[in-house]
């Protein structure tokens, strides 16, 4: 079959090569010059399977409350008239009983213990090199509180068979020497040593040539417009350089894939939610970490990618727009060089912002729909790198009419 992917993010291009694994002819559209350019270009760069908690739980609307109002706040709202956020707000709140949260973390799990699973076997078959490390993640807490909600989520992913253990304030600073130097005090945390980080650009980018030295054709710079359809079925793709037509169509375009849906009378809940991260030159400093950390205090991540040190966190919920605050700029910086003072100059520092696609449930939806050669690959939150491997294999047997190697069960449109 031939098969038309929309999006040439690290979600679209790893399902693009497992289609062609599966020995279908592949077109990937994407409006970027490359791929990976957008919610794959300067993501935490943490393949974080063990943290895949999801954000709608008890505690979370105490929390939101809690943030409203500030400016610096982990969560952020931006107040304005937004229908779509109003609908997806209230199936998010629906969402936060212990019982929910708990079936939405096996679904989460399913998914990205798999696709880590997948990523390891991708790299050693085709040599992959993209900065990764595999010295798992060490999430660092700094009061009673943090620490009490960490032990928590351990013992709950150790419960589904996850190796993550809880560790003391002298363990952490063992296992990551870089906070010795830390003007922050470290009273313990918890560390998950299969988990990895990794630059999801450069994976995407040389994923990218490998489809292409495979057969697929990557219509860069072109945009999407519209879907078109006949008879239960998609026709083409509409597009601003003409129609692309296939036998069967996947959606990986992340935020914007409600947008396209919604013409067609498929309602899919996800939004938008803005991430910003910085980018620090390590070279000529020796205090920057060399495992990828998890700061609970400001839910903010850690990554060594080569000779630069990534710093990503904070939730906007604003709609489409990538403006970014100075004010929260500020504070990923100033609370990167609390923890490691000695890890770069701040002068080099490159900012970048990008939106995650968050669904009710923090579950990805890996997915049929109502049109017979229409497929959703999309939703993955703020755990696209970590579940991008598994859920492009998985969708990609799926269109094949294979049954893959993970249920699918509570992953499709109809559990909205």
């Amino acid at each position: 079959m031939h098969v038309v992917v929309m999006g040439a993010g690290v979600i679209g291009t790893t399902a693009a090569w497992y289609l062609l694994e599966n020995g279908h002819q592949v077109t990937v559209i994407d409006r970027q010059h490359a791929a990976g350019q957008e919610t794959s270009f300067a993501n935490g760069g943490q393949i974080s399977a063990c943290h895949a908690t999801p954000w709608a739980n008890e505690h979370t609307p105490a929390q939101i409350l809690k943030w409203l109002g500030r400016e610096e706040a982990p969560l952020l709202f931006r107040m304005r008239w937004d229908p779509q956020l109003f609908s997806w707000g209230l199936r998010f709140l629906r969402n936060c009983t212990d019982k929910r949260a708990r079936v939405n973390l096996e679904k989460a799990l399913r998914v990205a213990t798999y696709s880590r699973a997948c990523l390891k076997d991708l790299r050693s078959s085709l040599g992959l090199e993209y900065d990764h490390l595999e010295q798992g993640i060490l999430h660092v807490c700094r009061n009673e509180d943090e620490l009490a909600t960490v032990e928590k989520a351990t013992r709950q992913m150790q419960e589904f068979g996850l190796n993550r253990r809880m560790v003391s304030a002298t363990e952490c600073l063992e296992i990551e020497p870089a906070l010795r130097d830390s003007n922050a005090k470290i009273i313990g945390g918890s560390f998950t040593p299969d988990d990895e980080s990794g630059d999801a650009r450069k994976f995407t980018e040389l994923l990218a040539d490998r489809c292409r030295a495979r057969g697929a054709i990557f219509r860069l710079g072109t945009t999407i417009t519209g879907l078109k359809q006949d008879q239960g079925r998609i026709a083409a793709v509409s597009t601003d350089q003409g129609d692309i037509s296939g036998d069967r169509y996947l959606m990986c375009l992340g935020s914007y894939s409600p947008l396209l849906l919604k013409p067609l009378g498929i309602h899919l809940p996800v939004y938008p939610c803005k991430g910003y991260s910085i980018s620090i030159d390590t070279t000529g400093h020796n205090g920057a970490p060399r495992v990828a950390l998890i700061d609970d205090s400001v839910k903010m991540v850690y990554s060594r990618l080569g000779n630069r040190l990534r710093v990503a966190g904070t939730a906007e919920l604003d709609g489409y727009n990538l403006r970014m605050s100075e004010r929260r700029q500020k504070m990923i910086a100033d609370k990167a060089f609390e923890l490691f003072p000695n890890s770069g100059d701040r002068s080099t520092i490159e900012f970048w912002s990008g939106l995650r696609p968050v669904t009710p449930d923090s579950a990805p939806v890996i997915s049929d729909t109502k049109y017979d050669n229409l497929y959703l690959n999309t939703g993955h939150g703020t755990l696209g790198w970590t579940m991008s491997c598994g859920s492009g294999k998985a969708v990609a047997d799926l269109i094949d009419g294979r049954k893959p190697d993970i249920s699918l069960l509570g992953l499709g449109i109809d559990r909205f």
